[in-house]
């Protein structure tokens, strides 16, 4: 598996209005994409620095409100930092070769992101309780 670059840092937030206008009132970030990502039941909003570096912070808001109980039970028990992105050059590959390592995962293939990317995420015992997401580098 080789790792291209951290993609970047996923935030829990209850909702993505209030945690951008406080994220952006701090620091100087720009929006990205924002989104619905119907596979995962989340909005998403990235917040790029200034000179639009590969690594970003993402928002993640559970949606449809009620729908999405994995989000909603983390944020009702921790919030904050939900998981870290890396993207990888061959994501269905590294998929492979993590399951033939016998690292716990929660995908076994690729499947729809934000932002066009395909996506995939070890489970977090594979790293003491991290959630990790692969993210293909080819977008």
């Amino acid at each position: 598996m080789k790792i291209v670059r951290i993609d970047h840092v996923a935030l829990c937030v209850p909702e993505l209005d209030g945690a951008l206008a406080a994220w952006q009132a701090v620091l100087p970030l720009f929006l990205g994409a924002r989104e619905y990502v119907p596979t995962q039941l989340t909005e998403a909003a990235f917040l790029l620095t200034p000179a639009q570096a590969d690594a970003c912070i993402e928002l993640i808001a559970p949606l449809p409100r009620g729908e999405n109980a994995g989000l909603e039970k983390f944020l009702d028990k921790r919030g904050g930092l939900h998981h870290i992105a890396f993207a990888v050059e061959d994501i269905a590959a590294a998929l492979s070769e993590l399951a033939e390592r016998g690292v716990p995962l929660i995908d076994k293939v690729p499947r729809p992101g934000a932002r066009g990317h395909q996506v995939a995420f070890l489970h977090p015992k594979a790293l003491g309780g991290v959630l990790v997401e692969l993210v293909s580098a080819d977008h």
